[in-house]
């Protein structure tokens, strides 16, 4: 079962891809099956194109069957991963299916082997759900764009890489994976290949990890170094003799356990898009919106947090690597959700919604509550792909307009999309017993307990500005006057069932997940659910203590959230207005992401670019070519040129140059050049 779960994915995508445009072309006469969705005009299932995304309004013609063919095995493997998860509900253990001796050399010998424990468990549940429901949406949103089967194929290879990296027994298997979201992610936020933007977003995304990853790569090279092993059981174990122990670098000697923690951190900082390595994220929107619900719920961004969760036995050795962890996830958690109090873009004001909520998992590994993390983990994928769906359906209804300042007055067109960003909403703020309620209060009371007291208020704060941001995207969107032109707003209407359902389902997650597995994940169970797949701490027991006024802190930030985007966006709403312009500088700093992106222009590409120019104009053109080709070179041609002009072919030619040659001769020993 559990190989089917991890290849159903990789089949879909190799057919899909090898063959879907080719295979069976007498299938594609049944390409109109999605008739309902092309009644609805050009809006329909390219909703970006409208905002000037995509130059294409062609329909599909081709075949529908790689599109079923993926979607169905991608429904069969989360099938399979919940009777997974719930047989680990009953009776957790860890479990090892070795498929193949992979890398042999010299010392070092590793194999391809699928481990599931409980980590593994809600990692497969959380990525196969949602992929499973992002292919059903996609059959809708993508129903018009002519490369059907090449977006199917990556959504699944993305999914089976991301299979790869849960499921490793190994740090080489789990880079692999690791390597194998990176790559599928740069094809699908680049999916429309003929934008600029989408191009150059997929750059940078593919970039900004390469960073990261390079400090994943170095640790898994310490790893083996100081372990002789890159196997988790082996490092495990091997940890509690490596405290103390120092490792020799330059002049310095630094603790082994923090140096190869803080060398993995880097990685999940990168693929978590965590504060400093954080910049691809919000141009990840360049993708179609399914993409966007793809990488941002469930599956890449999660993959550090994965990492840190899986490797808890050594982070809790290293208590200052874990010291980072917190700090940068605190910090991460405050700045995204101050850029998304002043974003317009709807997707990117959840683009850095996901961003400030991997900083409150990361600040749950860092302070030791494990479980803790991973429950936020679990139930945000529920909510935040149900906005992120939720807001590709208020896309497709506006024919492609992602700027909230041209929306307004949508909630009586589109009812059933209205509820379901609603309910999405109230479980990312936190309402009462929606899923996010559990699992971030959970991480609050979590940062007290550790008496991180900096780290809790940022994360106060954050949830304060995360109220807010929520509400001004759902007041501005479909609360007010409608801001649309009367031909945009004549072409409102509800998406197909078919993009619909999904919302559905993930309704039900973000309502019910927190308080049907809280006992679970961070209860009465705890212990024994997760059976030694993350390290235990006494932060697990200490955060059930915290006094009252902690435990109603995030409620009433989310109560002053709402109640001031309720007097902004629905009460005044000449209000922002005001308030920007009397503090712009603010809110300059703010639209402008803080200015790392103008700041790593400065430091960093300017420079390379000016040595890159330099190199080229003086090393390459001034001194290689200029001593080289265009030197040497051109005079031995120049020379040669000449003397080969002398070879005419004619015989009385040569035979003046001989008597010339004879009559110099002869005056040379006549005029007794000899002596």
């Amino acid at each position: 079962m559990y190989q089917a779960i991890v290849f159903l994915p990789l089949l879909g995508a190799l057919i899909a891809g090898l063959f879907g445009t080719r295979l069976f072309k007498q299938l594609g006469s049944d390409a109109d099956v999605y008739g309902e969705h092309h009644a609805h005009a050009h809006d329909g299932g390219h909703a970006e194109h409208g905002h000037g995304d995509h130059g294409h309004h062609a329909h599909y013609d081709g075949p529908m069957w790689p599109m079923y063919l993926t979607t169905a095995l991608l429904c069969v493997s989360a099938v399979l991963s919940w009777i997974v998860f719930v047989g680990f509900l009953h009776e957790p253990h860890t479990e090892k299916v070795e498929l193949l001796r992979w890398v042999t050399s010299g010392a070092f010998t590793t194999s391809w082997t699928i481990r599931v424990d409980t980590l593994t468990a809600v990692m497969l549940v959380v990525v196969n759900t949602v992929s499973a429901l992002v292919h059903i949406y996609s059959l809708g949103y993508m129903s018009h764009d002519e490369h059907q089967p090449r977006f199917f194929a990556y959504l699944s290879l993305f999914t089976f890489a991301m299979l790869m990296l849960v499921t490793s027994d190994n740090l080489l298997q789990m880079f692999f994976g690791w390597e194998g979201v990176g790559l599928a992610s740069y094809l699908l936020i680049g999916f429309w290949y003929d934008r600029d933007s989408a191009n150059a977003a997929a750059i940078k995304a593919f970039v900004v990890n390469r960073v990261g990853d390079f400090g994943f790569a170095l640790g898994i090279f310490g790893c083996f170094f100081v372990f002789g092993s890159i196997d988790f059981d082996t490092i495990f174990g091997a940890a509690p003799g490596q405290v103390g122990k120092t490792i020799h670098f330059l002049s310095w000697e630094l603790d082994t356990l923090t140096v190869l923690c803080l060398l993995l951190f880097m990685g999940a900082m990168g693929k978590s898009a965590q504060f400093l390595l954080h910049t691809w994220l919000p141009d990840a929107m360049e993708g179609p919106t399914p993409v966007s619900a793809l990488i941002h719920a469930a599956t890449m961004v999660t993959a550090g947090v994965f990492l840190v969760a899986r490797m808890s036995p050594m982070f809790e050795l290293a208590p200052y690597a874990k010291d980072v962890v917190v700090v940068i996830g605190a910090v991460t958690a405050f700045f995204a959700a101050t850029v998304g109090l002043v974003q317009n873009d709807i997707k990117r004001v959840i683009a850095y919604s996901t961003c400030s909520q991997l900083g409150y998992m990361f600040v749950a590994l860092g302070v030791g509550a494990y479980g803790v993390g991973i429950f936020h983990l679990f139930t945000h994928a529920f909510f935040k792909a149900l906005l992120f769906l939720g807001s590709g359906s208020v896309i497709h209804a506006m024919s492609g307009e992602q700027d909230m300042r041209k929306m307004g007055g949508l909630a009586p067109h589109i009812r059933i999309t209205w509820l379901m960003m609603i309910i999405g909403n109230l479980a990312l703020t936190g309402f009462p017993f929606t899923a996010g309620y559990f699992s971030k209060d959970a991480v609050i009371e979590s940062a007290y307990a550790a008496n991180w007291g900096i780290a809790f208020a940022l994360l106060i704060v954050s949830a304060f500005f995360t109220s807010f941001y929520s509400w001004r995207l759902a007041f501005m969107t479909f609360n007010g006057k409608p801001r649309a032109s009367a031909e945009v707003m004549s072409h409102v209407h509800e998406s197909p069932n078919v993009m619909l359902i999904p919302l559905y389902v993930l309704a039900v997650g973000a309502l019910a997940a927190g308080f049907v597995f809280k006992d679970y994940f961070i209860g009465h169970h705890y212990a024994e659910f997760w059976h030694g797949a993350v390290a235990d701490n006494e932060i697990m027991h200490l955060f059930h203590e915290v006094p009252a006024w902690v435990v109603w802190s995030p409620f009433v930030a989310m109560v002053m959230g709402f109640g001031l985007a309720w007097l902004f966006y629905i009460v005044n709403t000449s209000l922002p207005q005001k308030l920007a312009a009397q503090h712009e500088p603010l809110y300059r700093f703010l639209l402008n992401k803080w200015y790392f992106d103008e700041l790593y222009d400065f430091i960093f590409v300017r420079p390379a670019m000016w040595l890159g120019r330099f190199l080229w104009k003086k090393g390459d053109g001034f001194v290689i070519d200029g001593f080289g080709p265009d030197g040497v070179a051109s005079t031995v041609s120049d020379v040669t040129r000449g003397v080969v002009r002398l070879q005419t072919g004619y015989l009385y030619h040569y035979a003046f140059v001989m008597m010339i040659g004879v009559a110099i001769l002869i005056s040379w020993f006549a005029f007794g050049g000899a002596h």
